[in-house]
């Protein structure tokens, strides 16, 4: 199942890429909802940076390991993350469509392993639309957020 949107931002690509590649402040506002995330190495985050995530999900603890694969700045960020027969494949792609204005891809695909996550992933299909509405919603406030945080400093 895939999920992706798109948003236009007016700030500049390398101010957009710095933001979403802060990884620390992902760090923390995982941990001031409730989810315990522990990066494995010190240090800035490059390609092989591994987390370990944990959360309740449907009344269940779930744990995710999750990779930093691709780190191209300021153009491209990719996560793959692994948990319960889940494999999760996260891609935030940066394309600068002036000098401060930059669009803004993020696709997210889950796919199972195990029939319990077939399952899973099924019920989350029925929902796909509530899904999608959702996860556009994120990225836009996310978005906005991020172009009054460039207002802000200037």
């Amino acid at each position: 199942m895939k999920l992706s949107t798109r948003e236009d931002i007016e700030a500049p690509i390398d101010y957009v890429f710095g933001r979403v590649s802060d990884f620390a402040a992902f760090e923390r506002r995982a941990l001031r909802q409730g989810i315990t995330v522990s990066r494995r190495q010190e240090g800035e985050a490059c390609v092989g940076t591994l987390w370990d995530i944990a959360f309740r999900f449907r009344d269940r603890e779930r744990r995710v390991v999750a990779e930093l694969t691709k780190l191209d700045r300021p153009e491209m960020i990719e996560i793959v993350s692994q948990s319960d027969g889940l494999s999760a494949n996260t891609q935030v792609e940066l394309v600068a469509l002036s000098q401060s204005r930059t669009r803004v891809l993020v696709a997210f695909e889950l796919s199972a392993k195990t029939l319990t996550a077939r399952l899973l992933l099924q019920s989350l299909k029925l929902a796909k639309s509530k899904l999608t509405k959702r996860f556009k919603a994120r990225v836009s406030d996310y978005a906005e957020a991020l172009e009054d945080d460039f207002r802000r400093g200037q």
